[in-house]
């Protein structure tokens, strides 16, 4: 049994990746994929969507698959681990095919860098409600309205609505809260 400080058979330190990730883990990002609106049809007059959400190289998650239906309810919470905040997260919807390759459905990219500046400050006292910062629709984002961040019940929570991009129709919304782990380094 080695330590984690020995050298494996590798001559590495064993455990450093790991310890590695950690020192620079600043939390987890909870990502509520709550619903497709006005999604495009893929099949003859419907699709059978889902979501999978990218950041970075390494992290890839997806929602379940919602059968026949353009304006699927997930409801899908899919936590991220957020160790640079400046990374975007990359949303993509697609249609599920049994006997052929998934059909995109649009994607949308949002970047979190307000979120994380928001839970740098001292939120505690405040009532709940409070909009701590507002993010404005843009061409660099894929924002369809005003999303608002705010103190809500103690934790801060971010609503966004994204408009799909490369596809003729389609919005997803979601919700974004932080999940703070002890000694992560986001104060």
């Amino acid at each position: 049994m080695s330590s984690p400080m020995t050298p494996d058979s590798n001559g590495a330190a064993a455990g450093s990746a790991t310890k590695s990730l950690m020192d620079n883990l600043l939390g987890l990002l909870r990502i509520k994929i709550k619903k497709g609106v006005n999604l495009a049809v893929r099949d003859v007059r419907t699709s059978d969507p889902y979501c999978v959400v990218k950041m970075g190289k390494n992290q890839k998650l997806k929602t379940r698959v919602i059968k026949k239906d353009i304006n699927p309810e997930w409801n899908e919470d899919l936590t991220l681990s957020v160790s640079d905040p400046s990374l975007p997260v990359k949303l993509t919807v697609y249609d599920h095919d049994t006997f052929s390759m998934d059909d995109k459905m649009g994607d949308a990219e949002f970047d979190i860098k307000p979120f994380v500046e928001a839970l740098k400050m001292n939120l505690d006292g405040l009532p709940s409600g409070t909009v701590i910062t507002k993010v404005l629709p843009c061409r660099t984002n894929c924002l369809a309205e005003e999303s608002r961040v705010v103190w809500q019940d103690g934790k801060l929570v971010q609503d966004m609505i994204l408009r799909l991009r490369n596809v003729e129709c389609g919005e997803v919304e979601l919700q974004l809260q932080w999940i703070e782990l002890p000694g992560s380094k986001i104060a």
